[in-house]
């Protein structure tokens, strides 16, 4: 349960800086400093009406109050002098907190219970998306105009405290930018969404849920904060806080038209996913696979023997079915697919969604792909598995599928049938199909569209050896370090690269080396090992060679011996292993070569992965 927590807080801080929440931060940041007169920085007022705080006059800072004399003067002349005012408490600004509670508390209950509420009560998909939009505008025309804002607050009118009510704005602006709030998705966030889609809610959903909204309240925290303290401290925003306010709904009004016409989706297609390899290595860690593995069920068990992004074509099962499909479109007369009558082609199966911006930039490499070598014999199948409810709607569908250039065939997967049949647990993901009907490679999130596409030709020449194929797209290129050997796990589930004596999963196994040289980025083994989910453990005579192109050469080893190294046949090294997981050096060259690494292992020791410069 603590590592469930764990996964789910990180995963909501990375989602809360990366570039899909761009849209809401300006309004965030200024919701946080626009307060009423008292919280922009104005003076507060005693009860009596004095001014307080305000460096001057009569009961402000310094100030004395008047001595007064009767009108006829007192019998001993005595001289009257009325007490010092109490000075008034100024309030504190609490809408950063309002804001961020209200979204995290909107999106959170909305994520999970909101496709159970919309069903039970037979409302339209995208009910909520309009309801977020609505309330964004409300609240912009209360910041302009106060009476609208009065009339925003008096539901939370009879609550005791007259700061909380003061507040009720606040929170209601965070409610409407949860029900907009559509974060970039990774399997924490996927296995959220899926299980309120299907009402399928434990107390392990929960519990990732509240740890994630968490995480994602922290950041927007600060940033509502940050709001808050140049409110209070630049002098210009204190004089013309009126003219914040309204400039703030004019932005809330603006983001609502935004949104409601996707121009924000063009914006954030434009930036790179600068957290994906990040969220990527926590989401999708062994940890988080081991925690998030039991939130699924345990069919087509086949395709958990191949990894994410191998470097060559594996054999991962038959493809599962395209089943609970809604509807489909981009078919002649919006006819369904069946994947067996794809027999001969290659397929690549896309999961995707269309508001998903991981999604959208990934489009013009699948249009590309699409154009290059349909008349190869290639065939693209996208199966729209929604994130949110009012992504189920066909008609959204379809026009966000016109918008971006989509016009191969489009599945509605609303049940997540089919994204369950494939054990997905990314938005967008890639599963290429050879002419058998067998998945042989797929590809979660962004990016390795060179790998990918590399991928799709090498099926298209087993498909057909006499097919002429155009020269590759060319869009993908900069996406591999493609002088440097990739990071490469020593995991039952994840190895990369392997060759030789098949793996045995979890007790020692003799190995031996093939026959001939070991081609450039492939390893394999020799002597006794364990192959394990985390590591591989070391037995008799264990022993590991790597054909590797860097500058250097990384090991985490764990437990107690040493590591003897040989580069090309010379020993050049060797390295005592003491304790808990540590990255060691193997080699060190000023330039980039290519080279064999042999190792040769003490037995007992543990290695976990490569890494390579």
């Amino acid at each position: 349960m603590v590592t469930l927590i764990l996964i789910g807080l990180l995963g909501g801080l990375i989602t809360a800086v990366s570039p899909c929440i761009l849209p809401v931060l300006p309004v965030v940041f200024l919701a946080g400093g626009t307060g009423k007169g008292e919280d922009a920085g104005k003076p507060a007022r005693s009860p009596g009406g004095t001014e307080v705080g305000g460096g001057g006059g009569a009961a402000g800072d310094g100030g004395r109050a008047a001595d007064e004399r009767g009108s006829g003067g007192t019998a001993d002349g005595a001289v009257a002098t009325a007490p010092p005012a109490a000075p008034a408490r100024v309030p504190r600004n609490r809408r950063p907190y309002a804001v961020v509670a209200g979204l995290v508390v909107s999106f959170a209950f909305f994520t999970l219970l909101g496709v159970t509420i919309i069903s039970a009560l037979g409302l339209p998909q995208d009910i909520l998306r309009y309801v977020g939009l609505g309330l964004l505008v409300l609240i912009g025309l209360g910041l302009i105009f106060p009476p609208v804002e009065r009339l925003l607050e008096k539901p939370f009118a009879r609550l005791p405290q007259r700061q909380v009510n003061k507040e009720g704005g606040a929170f209601a602006l965070g409610l409407g930018l949860g029900l907009l709030y559509v974060p970039c998705a990774g399997p924490v966030l996927a296995a959220i969404t899926i299980a309120g889609a299907r009402g399928e809610i434990s107390s392990d959903i929960v519990v990732l849920t509240l740890s994630f909204t968490v995480g994602t309240a922290v950041p927007l925290l600060v940033f509502a904060l940050a709001g808050r303290r140049v409110a209070e401290r630049v002098a210009a925003f204190r004089r013309r806080a009126r003219g914040l306010r309204i400039a703030a709904g004019c932005l809330m009004i603006v983001l609502a038209v935004g949104l409601a016409l996707d121009v924000t989706a063009a914006i954030q297609r434009s930036l790179p996913d600068y957290t994906s390899g990040v969220q990527k290595k926590i989401e999708d860690s062994d940890a988080a696979r081991q925690q998030l593995s039991g939130l699924y069920d345990n069919s087509n068990k086949e395709l958990s023997r191949c990894e994410d992004g191998a470097d060559e074509l594996r054999s991962c099962g038959k493809a599962p079915a395209l089943e609970g499909i809604d509807s489909w479109f981009n078919t002649p007369g919006d006819r369904p697919v069946d994947l067996k009558s794809l027999r001969g082609k290659v397929t690549l199966v896309d999961f995707w969604t269309y508001s998903c911006i991981n999604c959208q930039r990934a489009v013009p490499h699948l249009r590309d792909w699409e154009r290059a070598y349909r008349d190869a014999g290639l065939r693209i199948i996208g199966v729209h598995s929604p994130e949110f409810a009012f992504e189920k709607k066909r008609s959204n569908v379809v026009a966000g599928a016109e918008k971006l250039g989509v016009d191969w065939p489009v599945a509605l997967d609303n049940d997540l049938t089919t994204w369950d049949n494939y054990r997905n647990r990314f938005w967008p993901a890639k599963y290429l199909i050879d002419a058998e009907g067998t998945v042989r490679y797929f590809k979660f999130g962004e990016g390795e569209y060179g790998k990918t596409e590399k991928m799709i030709r090498e099926l298209l020449r087993q498909a057909d050896p006499t097919v002429t194929l155009p020269e590759p797209t060319g869009r993908a290129m900069d996406d591999l370090a493609a002088d440097r050997t990739p990071e490469t796990y020593l995991s039952n589930l994840r190895i990369r690269g392997y060759v030789g004596t098949p793996l045995v999963d979890d007790r020692p196994t003799a190995y031996r080396f093939p026959k001939g040289s070991l081609p450039l980025n492939k390893l394999s083994l020799d002597g006794t090992w364990t192959a394990g989910y985390e590591q591989f453990t070391a037995g008799k005579d264990a022993k590991l060679a790597f054909t590797y192109r860097a500058k250097n050469a990384n090991l985490v080893l764990a437990g107690t011996g040493k590591v003897t190294v040989l580069v090309n046949g010379e020993a050049t090294k060797t390295i005592s292993v003491t304790g808990s997981p540590t990255l060691y050096r193997l080699t060190d060259d000023k330039d980039a070569r290519t080279a064999r690494l042999e190792l040769r292992v003490d037995e007992g020791l543990q290695a976990y992965v490569f890494t390579f410069g």
